[in-house]
């Protein structure tokens, strides 16, 4: 554990939920009772994913499955979700988009007034790609397809990886990265160290940045994103990143804590 600011002037939190939270099904040691401690301390957060598979709805049934039931909807900001806010700043309402993902994805699409494409048989005006643990040669070849007819292409996030309880498994970045090979078109991303996430999970919580920490366990996503965001950055080693890829990736974060039970236990001694 190591820090070089004060927890107490901390009111709000950005919190990634993969490798912050759980692990895959498997909560991480202390997960009750951080929530616990964010009631307590009326603290504002924002539970912030790259995770653009899962609707807030089907996270907020994963939390309950922990015993975590504080948690709103409000509370949840998805990359997803994120996406469809910046799909909707740029684009016109029922715009045609075909999607490389999951639930969280194509119901942010859609809520958002756009019309999903199941295939490559009409032109497209966007291709949004994300994680999708359902991927299958023919989503890829749509997508190539659609992006070589003239559709803008987005990703979700670049997150190469993501982890699991079997270790780190291929994430939304890896699949950009396919469709990108089969097309020459590199997407922009919208998650995570993109500003827009931070910008939103701000506004939605009403406390400045310097008042604010990003927890999170990566560090070119979280904690990089954060401090360009203008926010305290918070790492814990349960997740991708540890003291000794700090060293290697050169991006310090203000905090770094073996997990949210050590966090927790830090910052109530500090009274």
């Amino acid at each position: 554990m190591s820090h070089a600011f004060n927890l107490k002037e901390i009111y709000g939190l950005v919190i990634d939920m993969d490798g912050v939270l759980w692990r895959g099904d498997s909560p991480l040691p202390g997960l009750i009772d951080f929530f616990d401690f964010i009631h307590q301390r009326s603290l504002s957060f924002m539970l912030a994913t790259n995770n653009a598979t899962k609707t807030p709805e089907q996270y907020l049934r994963k939390l309950a499955g922990f015993g975590v039931t504080s948690v709103k909807r409000e509370n949840i900001l998805t990359s997803s979700l994120a996406t469809a806010a910046y799909l909707k700043r740029e684009y016109q309402p029922g715009s045609k988009v075909y999607v490389v993902g999951q639930d969280g994805l194509r119901e942010a699409m859609r809520e958002a007034g756009f019309m999903v494409l199941e295939d490559n048989s009409q032109p497209a005006d966007i291709v949004v790609a994300g994680a999708d643990f359902t991927l299958t040669y023919e989503k890829l070849k749509n997508a190539a397809l659609l992006i070589r007819g003239g559709a803008h292409f987005i990703g979700t996030n670049g997150d190469l990886t993501f982890p699991s309880e079997e270790g780190l498994a291929p994430g939304a970045g890896s699949i950009l990265a396919a469709i990108e090979a089969a097309t020459g078109v590199k997407p922009p991303t919208v998650g995570k160290p993109a500003p827009l996430m931070f910008d939103i999970a701000l506004e939605k919580m009403g406390i400045r940045p310097e008042h604010s920490a990003m927890l999170g366990d990566r560090l070119e996503t979280d904690i990089l994103g954060g401090q360009r965001a203008g926010l305290k950055t918070i790492l814990v080693e349960t997740g991708v990143d540890n003291k000794a890829s700090v060293e290697q990736k050169g991006i310090q974060p203000d905090a770094i804590f073996s997990g949210i039970a050590e966090l927790v236990q830090v910052w109530q001694s500090l009274g």
